[in-house]
């Protein structure tokens, strides 16, 4: 593979809101007039994630997150509807109120490679993200930690490359880090009414889809789904 010239990663807005479920369907319902519908949901709208999340031996991603620090990295490799068929390595960076995400598509055997601790050859697959994880694995010692499982609603809009995402039964594999397990047991973070509701947008947000989002109550919040996966590992 030939070695790509480094580009800027966009950054883009992100906010996070817990809502219920009753506020949940009346967005699904407003949203969908004026939105669309992720392509890649099923007939209900939905789709499964699977993220299997990678921290340092020091846990630096989890600490930061729950201390606030403004400039932080997430790593994980993420499936959808339980199935192997699309793999991803992602980036996710926070820069103060801004994030970016940066992602290649893995091979089921490159994915076990790097989920096993083996970052043999990765340095020379060409990919910035796969030459980052090589050095992560080599210097900072990162490793999988947790499995976190969640059904999303998402919609989204050109404008502004909108898009505005339902996340609904949030779970953990809690110690396994066996991503692709399709019998994975699982157990809930989150009290189950509770939603978790994501705006993200490029520089400014529509105004056309503000009253839509302004007309529920919601309580913004610095949520982070890997913290609230880890955080029950540690409680039990």
């Amino acid at each position: 593979m030939a070695p790509q010239r480094k580009q800027p990663e966009p950054l883009r807005h992100e906010q996070k809101y817990h809502i219920s479920q009753g506020s949940a369907a009346y967005l699904s319902q407003v949203l969908g007039r004026t939105m669309w519908i992720d392509e890649n949901a099923d007939r209900y709208g939905e789709y499964h994630i699977r993220s299997l999340y990678f921290d340092d031996c020091f846990n630096t991603a989890m600490s930061d997150k729950i201390d606030g620090v403004q400039h932080r990295d997430k790593y994980r490799i993420r499936i959808y509807n339980l199935s192997d068929r699309v793999i991803m390595l992602e980036r996710k960076r926070k820069k103060g109120d801004y994030i970016s995400k940066l992602s290649v598509p893995l091979s089921r055997d490159l994915a076990e490679q790097i989920i096993a601790g083996d970052p043999y050859g990765l340095e020379r697959l060409g990919h910035p993200l796969l030459q980052d994880m090589f050095r992560q694995m080599t210097t900072r010692l990162l490793k999988p930690v947790v499995v976190v499982d969640y059904v999303r609603e998402a919609y989204t809009h050109p404008a502004e490359n909108t898009r505005v995402t339902l996340d609904k039964q949030l779970r953990t594999g809690l110690f396994s880090t066996d991503l692709f397990d399709a019998n994975l047991p699982t157990i809930p973070c989150l009290h189950n009414e509770t939603v978790i509701l994501e705006v993200k947008y490029d520089r400014r947000f529509p105004e056309f889809i503000r009253p839509m989002l302004s007309s529920i109550p919601a309580q913004r919040s610095a949520i982070s789904k890997y913290t609230f996966c880890r955080r029950l590992e540690f409680n039990l």
